[in-house]
């Protein structure tokens, strides 16, 4: 038997004979590899039973076509997916994606994060994701409803309450789901936890809207109380601006904190004296405006056409990149250092590059990787289809309660295992050995499936 580096480094070399053209999904694989010799050295029975190949193999792969028709009675198509990747904890669970970039990569890269991220949330749900090249912006509330529909026809087949229970993700938000939803209705008949991050009106749960930003703003919270120190007159950057930066963006005001910035894809506003948050969401929420509608109603904001946030020199604490996947790469990281972050937590799915994380962790920053600090949205998603079980909708307070709860023990456990490896604060290397531990577990247990 080979020693355990051996063995990762031929696991990798195949898959990136195989998959040679996934630039994502082998960027979040070597990620991954990077960190769980140590883990793998104790336990030769992974090895043994090969247990790397089988757990970077989908156990599915599905793909579609979504035929639909514009309002001009054009006939389009777009191309649909469902990764489900690994059972191995619980039904597969994983948001759905509707953006022009969606391609096997992508979804499998971020299906592979969520075995990990669904695992350290010690709720019993696998890792799955999927979605469509189809791009929402521009369409009419028509459009989409057709589309939703014809996405649903195919997806319907391959998942259930107790099999697959996707959710939202870019491009997919309530009116998304509740589409979707009454389509699987038409095709199955009623059954509330078939989605998750529904309309509170059938059966959606409270606080999910919020979860994901809220989540990654308490795992920060936690991490700060256990150095001594809070969110009081921290200033905090944020990239994004949809549901998770302007989530987290109300909890760092109610924490005490100020968030300076926010971006889309055309650029980003600078607000020194804090974001606006109700002009925030009048204009990304109601009016579904970029952020130049932010900037004329607020005299003393600043926005930057074409610009990145990570590129600028605003001076922060607190770095929150929450928008999409490697926008922060190794200059834009050493810039960050210099403008004296101390903490980068993801909220979006791996926002950093490998080169830019490995940076923060050598300089000693506190960097808190995607698969932990944003699994509060599929925390509380996992919480609503528990809800949905005991047919009961629960109190904000006790969702946010168990939400909050849930972020702390992700961090202890990431916390605790890098300790334990000799890593102390290598928090990426505590999540993706947490992570994986449980799951290597059970799918021995379960034999060779």
């Amino acid at each position: 038997m080979t020693n355990a580096k051996e063995y990762i480094q031929q696991v990798q070399q195949s898959l990136h004979e195989k998959d040679h053209d996934q630039t994502e999904f082998l960027q979040a694989v070597d990620e991954f590899f990077s960190s769980i010799a140590p883990f793998l050295a104790e336990h030769s029975e992974y090895q043994k039973h090969n247990l790397l190949q089988l757990i970077t193999l989908p156990e599915r792969v599905i793909q579609f076509r979504v035929p639909w028709q514009d309002d001009n009675g054009n006939w389009q198509v777009n191309r649909g997916y469902r990764i489900q990747f690994n059972s191995a904890l619980g039904p597969y669970k994983g948001g759905l994606r509707f953006h022009p970039s969606v391609n096997l990569s992508i979804l499998k890269f971020l299906a592979f994060e969520q075995i990990f991220k669904n695992s350290l949330t010690d709720l019993p749900i696998g890792g799955g994701k999927g979605g469509a090249d189809f791009d929402p912006k521009g369409k009419s509330d028509n459009e989409i409803m057709r589309f939703c529909q014809s996405f649903m026809t195919e997806l319907a087949k391959h998942v259930g309450p107790n099999t697959d229970v996707p959710a939202g993700d870019i491009g997919v938000g309530g009116r998304e789901i509740g589409y979707l939803f009454g389509q699987y209705k038409r095709l199955r008949q009623y059954d509330a936890g078939v989605l998750t991050g529904k309309p509170l009106e059938f059966w959606g749960s409270k606080v999910r809207t919020e979860a994901t930003g809220y989540g990654v703003v308490y795992y920060v919270k936690h991490l700060l109380e256990d150095k001594k120190d809070n969110f009081k007159d921290k200033t905090v950057v944020i990239s994004g601006s949809g549901n998770v930066a302007i989530y987290a963006i109300e909890k760092l005001i109610e924490l005490g904190a100020k968030a300076v910035t926010a971006s889309d894809s055309n650029g980003y506003v600078y607000d020194p004296e804090g974001i606006d948050l109700d002009v925030l969401k009048e204009v990304k929420e109601v009016q579904r405006e970029r952020l130049t509608a932010y900037a004329k109603k607020r005299p003393n904001a600043q926005y930057f056409d074409g610009e990145s946030v990570w590129n600028s020199e605003i001076q922060a604490d607190i770095a929150l990149p929450c928008a999409t996947q490697n926008e922060i790469d190794i200059k834009k990281a050493k810039l960050m250092v210099a403008n004296g972050v101390k903490v980068v937590a993801e909220g979006a799915n791996m926002p950093c590059t490998m080169e830019a994380a490995q940076y923060f962790i050598e300089h000693n920053i506190f960097y808190c990787p995607g698969k932990a600090a944003n699994a509060g949205g599929v925390a509380v998603s996992a919480l609503e289809m528990a809800q949905n079980s005991q047919r009961q909708q629960w109190s904000k307070d006790e969702v946010d309660k168990q939400l909050d709860d849930i972020m702390l023990n992700i961090y202890h456990n990431c916390r605790d295992t890098a300790e334990r490896y000799g890593q102390k604060d290598n928090f990426m290397m505590g999540a993706n050995i947490a992570g994986f531990a449980k799951v290597a577990k059970a799918m021995l247990a379960q034999g060779l499936v």
